[in-house]
């Protein structure tokens, strides 16, 4: 009981500050698309039989999105329309770049080698043709459609200096990961400011200037990968630190994702902490955006995920705001289990068919152009 009133109280306080309007809008931003976290189910064997530890559904689900998981998403997201005739859209935070494992493994994983995403998915194509041939063909076919809206989730979802480290000393589970084609089932424990794939955390503040250039190179990249400039950015782990923001405001990017309570690492294990809203503006002039709904469908908490994710949306029109639920790619996974991609699916069907019932004159939008109406609109 006590629980359920702090999640009432905490529902309300998230939506009490930031941006209006009388409009009911649905935001689907969905992170770690394009990114190569599990190789394979073959893959997950084989680290299983080396003892590497299953820590998340991320390390046991979490895969480059197949064909069949792009189809069947689609199908799902057409399933239904909004007062304007258009259908929902995820708006993919994306990672243009993927480790290249094959170039890694030809030098003895001496060192850090990258490739673009298209180049992933054409090596995957070969390596396993059921789940990848004609994938890349497929996630152009959604941007077209206006299905999937790619913006920019960094260069790849790796913290460099933990990689290098790693790499140097030939760390067991680093290496058994690579070998498999895979970056999962590591841990960090050692590193009490870092994650493994928070690729903007840090130790030293100063460190933050290594990361401007990688940044540059990402959006650099982005754009040659998705055809378009990104000119939103959600960090990886939701983690970086103040002193990037001007390097994204210069190369593009207007609106950045935050928390609603954030803190900010300053260096050496010494935190700041801040309070976010939709439409506040950084120093910099970057407007924030702060996701208010969770639908997270094959994490178990023992909820109902349409219940629990229709009462968050309802409280958002209820303060007038947007509701910008916030997803990850693996809820939609089915390379590995076929039954994660169905469940997900299904209880997202679900969710748009109650949405649309419930709310007749909802409209969907992508993260960027409901970003472009708070700026036109402050």
């Amino acid at each position: 009981m006590i629980k359920k009133f702090v999640h009432i109280v905490f529902s309300n306080l998230k939506n009490a500050v930031g941006w209006k309007t009388n409009r009911k809008i649905i935001v689907f931003s969905v992170d770690d698309y394009g990114n190569v976290r599990l190789n394979s189910k073959e893959a997950r064997k084989n680290m299983d039989e080396a003892g590497m530890e299953v820590f998340s559904r991320f390390d046991a689900l979490d895969t480059l999105e197949t064909k069949q998981d792009l189809e069947q998403l689609y199908e799902v997201l057409q399933s239904v329309k909004d007062k304007n005739g258009r259908h929902a859209v995820f708006t993919t935070f994306a990672l243009p770049c993927n480790i290249n494992f094959e170039k890694m493994e030809s030098e003895d994983f001496q060192q850090f080698h990258f490739e673009s995403l298209p180049e992933t998915y054409f090596k995957l194509a070969i390596q396993q043709p059921e789940a990848y041939a004609d994938a890349w063909q497929t996630w152009k076919i959604g941007i077209k459609k206006g299905l999937l809206k790619p913006q920019f989730h960094g260069r790849e979802h790796i913290n460099l200096n933990i990689f290098n480290q790693k790499l140097k000393v030939r760390d067991t589970q680093l290496l058994v990961a690579l070998k498999n084609k895979s970056y999962t089932s590591i841990s960090d424990e050692q590193y009490p400011t870092m994650s493994c794939f928070a690729a903007l955390d840090f130790w030293d503040v100063k460190e933050n200037e290594n990361l401007k250039p990688i940044l540059i190179d990402g959006l650099n990249r982005f754009e040659e990968v998705f055809g378009y400039k990104s000119n939103y950015f959600t960090p990886p782990v939701f983690s970086i630190h103040k002193s990037l923001f001007p390097t994204l405001k210069s190369n593009g990017v207007q609106f950045i994702d935050l928390g609603l309570s954030r803190s900010e690492h300053q260096g050496f294990g010494r935190y700041k902490k801040s309070i976010n809203f939709t439409g506040k503006q950084t120093n910099n002039g970057l407007t924030i955006m702060v996701r208010n709904v969770v639908f997270e469908p094959t994490e178990d908490r023992g909820i109902d995920w349409v219940n629990f994710t229709m009462k968050q949306i309802e409280t958002s029109f209820r303060w007038n705001k947007p509701a910008i639920i916030s997803s990850h790619r693996v809820n939609f996974c089915g390379h590995i289990d076929p039954e994660n991609r169905e469940k997900g699916l299904s209880t997202l069907k679900k969710l748009l068919q109650e949405i649309i019932k419930k709310w007749p004159d909802v409209e969907f939008m992508s993260a960027d152009e409901l970003g472009a109406l708070v700026q036109k609109n402050k």
